[in-house]
This record gives structure tokens, sequence and C-alpha cells, in this order.
């Protein structure tokens, strides 16, 4: 055993968990995945593994019970914005009741601080440009209404039950560990970045959803925060915890936001090669423009983005997807 404070890092084998758990051990926590491997990779996992759902209460009271959990960083979530359209009942029994479901865990296991992973879509289609957190939250599908029910649970949790609860609304999560060791990979990928660059390299199609929005190239915009950078702000947001910090609802963005197109030409500048794509109707659900105003972030988790220039995302997402996904002919 060892004497580092343990974090149970739900949804750990996972794209922003991995990093997360790397994160927590450089910063001298003993990070122990609880994952339910639907999604997850072994192979992303250093460290203890706890093969287990979100639903299964005698899993997760084991969990806490044999590792001595003095903290939680939750991302186990269902997380497609075009499948929570079509199945909403498998998101907010996923994430709704999964997460009631841990939260139980911890109060019965006397653990009561939470680092949440929420996201920008809590806010929907707004028509401001740079989204506060006082922003009214008014969700457009249901994966954004998940996030932004468990946000009011959490909220009552801590004026009930005395929880430290961060709940950290992340943009659009890219780019990969710069050592190589670990990126996105997923059986059916749907992000912009990394299904564009493969389907530079020959293993999917790739199609731009919409080129009527109302923004200056027709297709929508996004901010996109480096995983890293994403990574170091949950340790930041744990350490305020320890400190006695109740928590809170905060931006993890840039501040900046660019196009589906700027995008895709980041990629051509950084390969040399461009991607084939065809054009489709919009997505039911997608908005126009989700940009965060990170400046509370920066003030209360001395939150500054040192990965998330457009070049570093492209850069290091490239460099891992030439490794995960090897060029083939098509």
């Amino acid at each position: 055993m060892t004497d580092r404070p343990t974090v149970l890092v739900t949804g750990g084998a996972g794209y922003i968990g991995s990093h997360a758990c790397r994160a927590l051990s450089a910063a001298g926590y003993q990070p122990v995945v609880y994952d339910n491997l639907s999604t997850g990779h072994r192979s992303f996992v250093a460290g203890p593994l706890v093969i287990g759902d979100l639903l299964d209460d005698a899993a997760l009271a084991r969990a806490f019970a044999d590792h001595k959990v003095t903290a939680v960083m939750h991302f186990a979530a269902a997380s497609l914005v075009g499948e929570s359209m079509t199945d909403p009942q498998k998101y907010y029994i996923n994430n709704v009741q999964g997460t009631l479901s841990l939260l139980q865990a911890m109060r019965n296991a006397g653990c009561h601080r939470i680092v949440f992973s929420s996201t920008g879509a809590v806010y929907g289609n707004a028509d401001s440009k740079e989204l506060p957190e006082d922003f009214p939250c008014a969700p457009i599908n249901p994966y954004g209404a998940s996030k932004w029910m468990i946000e009011r649970m959490l909220a009552d949790y801590r004026a009930a039950y005395g929880f430290g609860a961060f709940c950290l609304r992340y943009f659009n999560a890219s780019g990969a560990d710069p050592a190589g060791g670990i990126g996105e990979l997923r059986d059916n990928e749907t992000h912009l970045i990394p299904r564009a660059m493969m389907a530079l390299q020959g293993h999917v199609d790739f199609a731009v959803f919409g080129d009527d929005y109302d923004t200056p190239d027709g297709t929508a915009i996004r901010d996109y925060i480096h995983v890293t950078d994403l990574a170091a702000a949950h340790v930041a947001a744990l350490k305020l915890l320890e400190q006695g910090h109740a928590g809170g609802s905060f931006n993890l963005g840039t501040g900046s936001g660019f196009s589906v197109r700027e995008i895709l030409n980041a990629i051509r500048q950084e390969t040399g090669r461009e991607v084939p794509h065809t054009v489709k109707p919009r997505r039911a659900g997608d908005p126009t423009y989700l940009v965060a105003d990170p400046s509370a972030a920066r003030k209360v988790l001395n939150f500054v983005p040192r990965h998330s220039d457009l070049p570093t995302v492209i850069r290091t997402a490239w460099a891992w997807h030439q490794k995960a996904h090897p060029f083939r002919s098509r």
C-alpha cells in the first residue's frame, strides 16, 4: 500500500480520465481507476484498476473500502450528443442514476470530495459569445441536460451534506499526451479532430455537418482545450478541496473559437494533406457557437492553458493517431 492520498477515478481508462490519472500520479496522488471498460482501454491504465459499473453498489462499496479513497474524480459517462438525442434513456440512467449511486457510495464511505467532469453543453445554443458561468444553462440535448442535472445534484449535496464539489465545464477536449502513450481512441469516433485524422488515414469517411451556420465560413465554432491542460485543472481543483474550498462550477476553455473549416485547414498545415470530406445537413443538438469565458477558472484555479494553442493540439493529436491508426489504402 502507498501512503499517498488515494483518488478514485471513475472512467479512468478513457480519454480524459487516463490523462487525469497521469497528472494525479505526477502530483503525488495514487489514482485508482474504476471503469467498466465499455469504452475505456485497459492499456491506458497505469496503476490499480477496479472493473465495475457505477450502478453496481456492491462493487463501488468494495472499491471505497479496499482502497481507502479520500476523493473522487468523476469522468464515467455516456457522452455522444447525437446518440443522446436518439437514446436519451441511456444518458439519464448512465449519467444521472450512475452518479447518484456514486454519491451514495461516497456518503457511506465518509468521502465528501469530488471533481466532476461537466461540459459546456450545459449552456445550450447560447447567443452570447464567450460564455461566463452565470450565463443561464439551457441544454438542447439530453447529454448536456444530464450533466446539468448532476451539477444541480452536487449543489444540493454541498448544502445538505457538506460535500466539496467542483464541476468543471470543459469545452472541446482535444490533443493527446505529448509523450505519445495515450490519446483519443474509440470504437465509434464522432469527435471532429480524431475523426478527420482517421479519414486522412483511410479509416473512416468524414462529413462536415452544416455549412449554413451564422458564422464567417458557415461552419460551427468551438473552443478546443488540450487534454493535458484539462488534467492539470482537475488536480488544481482537488488541491483546493483539500484546503477546504466548497467548489463550484467553472469553465475550462481558452476563450478562443475555431470553426470546423479552420480545424481542417490546421490539420492540412500539420500533415500536408487535405482531409477528404463531404458536407451534410446540421445534426440535431449542435449549437452554432460554444466558446468559454475562462476568467473565473483563471482566478480561482489559477488555470492557464499551456498546451491549448491550435498547432500544439493538432501536432500532439496527429502524433498519437499515426501510432493508433496507421495509414491504410481504401
